[in-house]
């Protein structure tokens, strides 16, 4: 039954909420009120994927987050869900409001898309279970298809992993109240505790083995789910999620695993397709995705378009699960001949043609390419007769690459820019469609967002040597933090904010460098 045409009989918001539904629901959310002892909202909440008349909200049920078995110490039985969204955060105007059931098969995760709603406007949302109320959120529809914003408050963030650091990018990233966050992937990290460790030891562990089984997958979720900063910044805003590698297994390609080791399941492509749709599965119960992203087994389709009225179209990608295995290992090799196949590809030829054909349809201000790896060229060889580049990034893909970057050229976008994470570093840097021509024009930028805690605190160096001979390579910073953005009709502004350090929590956040993009003038202007 349609959200938007469900009949409820609600009863308030104080002690005792029964809300009626045909059928079993007042059973249930009875029975769920008998079932829960504690607090089951310790995963916190959040939204997503918004829509000019709707968006998700999403919640997961656990008592108990780190339970081995992955299921949050949830009792096995079904259990009712209210929910509701209000024009205010103190839920005085109440718009929609319904029961979800939550399943165990699902890890009690819970997604409600709500359709029917204004456009452009900021809603609230919370849940209650029994006598166990949610903290509020805010969230946003995005403008009307043909309305053109005055402004949007975008920031992304990338490569958190738990054990290297706190969180406190994600509390920052909160208290700048955005009005739409983008998550390049690396969400979560899927090692042991002590098998990835920073320099100057972990501050803090992660819980479980590798995770390989659903179990494990979700249990790390619930760990990562746990931190009250990163529920902080999810309670803020909606937000725009794909993955990158750590999610499944570090530097993974479509079905080709990081190692083939039997004890991992990575002893042949069946059976990592098993790894992967186990943490697949465990994805989507954890983020706020529509249902035309619920997996059927190790096939996920994340990459989608959101638009934001005719301001801006931003393109989710994926490029891991359709790409080509990496050539000559995961790393930096030099003189890698076959990178510049014709044949070989990051996005997969599907993906490839469904952004094609969103830049052809585009009449946005700007076009946003949200994916994981860097883009533009990164030789670490000063000598013209050799490069040495990365085989998991663009480079290890370039006709790829050309194709994008020439299919936005030839579909006349009148702005295209990138958003990177992966590197656990700050750039920013201009595109080209030929990088080995000095005297090619630029067509397009990229903003690449450190990590929020992977690698540690970082050294704070503003230099790296490759930018000498990599002229598009305009800024370059080693700490940790996230890029604020804030796009306009007539210009894109990107803040590089900086966190002092993550080995203690509380650190401030300071602005390292600010860039601006004109609309309709390609390139990069450092503006601070």
């Amino acid at each position: 039954m349609d959200i938007s045409r469900r009949t409820l009989i609600t009863a308030g918001l104080g002690a005792g909420l029964v809300i009626a539904l045909p059928g079993t629901a007042v059973a249930d959310q009875r029975n769920s009120e008998a079932s829960l002892p504690a607090d089951p909202f310790t995963l916190g909440i959040a939204s997503g994927d918004p829509w000019p008349d709707g968006f998700v909200i999403w919640t997961r049920l656990a008592l108990s987050p780190l339970a081995e078995d992955g299921l949050g110490g949830m009792p096995t039985r079904t259990v009712g869900v209210a929910w509701e969204v209000a024009e205010d955060p103190a839920m005085r105007r109440v718009v929609r409001r319904g029961v979800q059931q939550a399943v165990p098969a699902s890890a009690h995760s819970v997604h409600v898309e709500l359709r029917g709603l204004k456009p452009g406007r900021e809603y609230f949302y919370r849940f209650r279970a029994g006598r166990h109320i949610s903290p509020v959120g805010r969230t946003l529809t995005s403008p009307a298809w043909y309305e053109t914003p005055a402004a949007l408050a975008m920031s992304f963030a990338s490569c958190a992993q738990y054990e290297h650091g706190f969180f406190t990018a994600y509390r920052r990233l909160a208290e700048d109240q955005p009005d739409l966050v983008l998550h390049l992937g690396d969400y979560q990290y899927e090692y042991k505790k002590d098998s990835y460790v920073v320099g100057g030891g972990n501050v803090r562990d992660h819980e479980g083995p590798e995770t390989v089984t659903l179990e494990g997958y979700r249990q790390r979720h619930a760990q990562y789910k746990s931190d009250a900063d990163l529920q902080a910044a999810h309670a803020a805003a909606p937000w725009l999620v794909v993955w990158d590698d750590h999610e499944v297994d570090n530097n993974w390609a479509d079905e080709a695993p990081e190692n083939a080791d039997p004890a991992q399941l990575n002893d042949s492509a069946s059976n990592f397709r098993i790894r992967r749709a186990a943490a697949f599965k465990a994805y989507y119960e954890n983020m706020p995705l529509r249902p035309p992203s619920i997996p059927a087994g190790a096939d996920m389709k994340i990459y989608r378009t959101v638009q934001w009225g005719q301001l801006a179209n931003f393109h989710m990608m994926d490029t891991r699960q359709y790409r080509d295995d990496q050539l000559a290992g995961d790393g930096w090799r030099k003189n890698v001949g076959e990178r510049l196949a014709e044949d070989r590809t990051i996005t997969g030829p599907g993906q490839e043609q469904w952004l094609l054909d969103g830049f052809r349809k585009s009449t946005a201000r700007w076009d946003i390419l949200g994916q994981q790896v860097f883009f533009a060229e990164r030789d670490r060889n000063k000598a013209p007769d050799i490069d040495d580049v990365s085989m998991d990034g663009w480079d290890g893909y370039a006709a790829s690459r050309r194709r994008i970057t020439q299919g936005w050229v030839d579909a006349k976008v009148r702005n295209a820019v990138v958003l990177t994470g992966d590197v656990h570093r700050s750039w920013a840097n201009d595109v080209k469609v030929d990088f080995k021509d000095p005297h090619a024009p630029v067509v397009g930028s990229e903003l690449v967002c450190t990590s929020v805690t992977s690698n540690g605190n970082g050294t704070g160096s503003v230099t790296d040597p490759t930018m000498a001979w990599n002229p598009h390579l305009k800024f370059y910073n080693d700490q940790r933090g996230y890029v604020r953005t804030t796009i306009t009709r007539d210009a894109m502004t990107a803040d590089y904010r900086v966190l002092d350090y993550v080995s203690a929590p509380g650190s401030a956040v300071s602005t390292k460098a600010t860039f601006g993009i004109q609309d309709g003038v390609p390139g990069l202007q450092r503006r601070g």
